[in-house]
């Protein structure tokens, strides 16, 4: 069931040919933006969770280093920009089951959830799958997890305004002006202004300075737990095949390429599977960054920037160590800022689709249901709010033949 390869192939030559200074601007543009903002995401969840720096290095060398490798590999095959990383929405959903779940159990449900992806992906019914589950309830929950992270952001505006109000001073300057946002992205416009605050404060806190420069994975060995699998695997599996998956097929699409579904889904299967072992969140096909690379070029050349952005990601991940301390060692104003300013436009687009679909109560209780954030037997509340919202959009909303819709 996996798609045609290009044919031919690229050579070397080829590549070489269709690089170009656009198509690499945009590759370094979408791999800063998955080096930033979302590299604080898991930072802070980790880091609430009570996660090793250790391990929080780990993770990252499998969110970059391993999935750069598929990177690398997709857009060499299919000749298109096919960026694979991890997915937020999941990783901000282990931070609850954090609380109440060893780390070992929530690896265990990593791997489960890639064995679900692979067989759906294999059989060819992910296509089904993705149109099964109403994407406003889904986006209700993703708006219900996502929620923190905002108001961590006016949180730390009010605690550590000297570090904050910079940075989000910059995002908003750069968002509101193109053509300098165009040279310069908001988020890392915001990045380089904290980083400079923080300089100016003198509150770099660096701690030993004898971090390891390459990383060291820590092999996770899995637990195979009842409770872990009921919170985690269908909620994972939902965020990487209906709302990461889903949204960055729908970029690809738009921008004209015949994005490979089937591939992309036992691509993410597998690779999550080798991910999970060094403690790294399920792999996903990441929607802004490959928005980033096909925003603008001929449509043919636009892989050569998914290219650049394996290489990085192949370095960053080899160099996580040194990446984890520079971040832990900021105030954590900076980290959720940059996390909270990265989460904004995708909280609002949570919100959109959330309560803006055809199933508007239920989309409302998943997500009341979801910010409660109360775990009943142990199951987090994402799970929950999932459930409920689901069944009330079936019992009040879904479609009849009498409503004419």
């Amino acid at each position: 069931m996996i798609e045609a390869f290009a044919r031919p192939l690229p050579t070397l030559r080829d590549i070489a040919r269709d690089a170009g200074p656009a198509y690499l601007a945009n590759g370094l543009i979408g791999f800063v933006f998955s080096a930033t903002g979302p590299v604080a995401v898991v930072l802070t969840v980790g880091s609430r969770g009570g996660l090793s720096q250790a391990e929080l290095a780990s993770w990252i060398f499998g969110s970059f280093f391993i999935n750069g490798l598929l990177t690398l590999l997709a857009c060499w095959l299919y000749r298109m920009p096919l960026a694979f990383f991890w997915t937020i929405p999941g990783t901000v959903l282990v931070g609850p089951a954090l609380a109440h779940l060893r780390f070992a159990e929530i690896v265990g449900a990593f791997l489960v959830t890639g064995l679900l992806m692979l067989l759906l992906g294999a059989s060819g019914w992910v296509r089904r799958a993705m149109n099964a589950v109403p994407m406003p309830i889904v986006m209700a929950m993703v708006a219900g997890v996502f929620l923190r992270f905002g108001t961590d952001l006016v949180r730390s505006l009010h605690a550590d305004a000297a570090i904050a109000a910079p940075m989000v001073a910059a995002f908003l300057a750069l968002s509101a002006w193109p053509a300098a946002g165009r040279r310069l992205p908001p988020l890392l416009g915001a990045l380089l202004v904290g980083v400079a605050a923080i300089a100016l404060s003198g509150r770099y806190a660096p701690g030993a300075a004898d971090v390891a420069v390459l990383v060291t994975p820590v092999l996770q060995m899995p637990v195979f737990s009842w409770r872990a699998m009921i919170e985690l695997v269908v909620p994972l599996a939902i965020t990487v095949l209906v709302v990461q998956n889903g949204q960055g097929v729908a970029v690809l699409r738009a921008a004209g390429h015949d994005a490979p579904v089937s591939a992309v889904t036992i691509g993410c299967g597998l690779w999550s599977l080798v991910t999970a072992w060094v403690g790294t969140v399920s792999t996903c096909l990441t929607g802004p960054t490959n928005a980033i690379l096909s925003s603008s070029g001929e449509r043919h050349r636009q892989y050569t920037g998914g290219l650049l952005v394996g290489l990085l990601a192949l370095v960053f991940g080899l160099l996580s160590p040194l990446a984890t301390q520079a971040m832990l060692a900021s105030p954590p104003a900076f980290i959720a800022t940059l996390a909270g300013l990265a989460m904004l436009r995708v909280l609002q687009g949570a919100f959109g689709t959330a309560f803006g679909g055809g199933y508007p109560l239920g989309a409302t209780v998943t997500f009341l249901v979801t910010v409660a954030d109360i775990a009943i037997l142990n199951v987090g509340a994402a799970f929950w709010g999932l459930l409920a919202g689901g069944a009330v959009g079936w019992l009040l909303e879904r479609p009849r033949p009498t409503d004419g819709r």
